[in-house]
């Protein structure tokens, strides 16, 4: 069973989620292997992303790529506007699913076979807490296992 993490109250989702794919890059599988993540969003939420993933820090670069892009495969940080995308990939990004949307994902059971550890942003929007308490509903509901990490509380 896949693990699906929230993290809510989220002050800024897009330098949140640069300073969480930096921490995942920087652990490694018990193997050695190096991460690899695929972060799901609007398409402005990701051009918003791609540009803030050159610029957040000085001394860190997080390599990242389009799906449809050439380097996909051989970058570890990938951006999907659509699941559905993933469905036909051949990308070989398989560790970690980072989720920015507000609607559930369709099909999460499929997905979460191909992705054993599942991350959604939630922001301190009202209207993305309460999609957030709703997709936790929904995955509660269908049997997985769900970890809550409040930012408000420091955690």
């Amino acid at each position: 069973m896949a693990r699906i993490d929230f993290h809510s109250n989220v002050a800024d989702k897009l330098l949140y989620c640069c300073r969480l794919s930096r921490k995942i890059l920087a652990s490694t599988e018990s193997a050695g292997h190096l991460r690899s993540i695929v972060i799901v969003g609007t398409p402005k939420e990701l051009q918003d992303l791609d540009t803030l993933m050159w610029t957040f820090s000085n001394t860190d670069f997080l390599p990242h790529a389009w799906l449809d892009q050439d380097a996909a495969q051989e970058t570890p940080i990938v951006f999907v506007n659509d699941l559905d995308q993933l469905k036909d990939s051949v990308v070989l990004h398989r560790d970690v699913l980072i989720y920015l949307k507000n609607e559930a994902p369709h099909q999460l059971d499929t997905l979460l076979e191909r992705f054993p550890r599942w991350v959604e942003v939630v922001t301190t929007q009202e209207y993305e807490l309460l999609a957030g308490r709703e997709r936790y509903k929904l995955y509660r509901q269908m049997g997985h296992e769900l970890h809550h990490v409040d930012q408000a509380k420091g955690s």
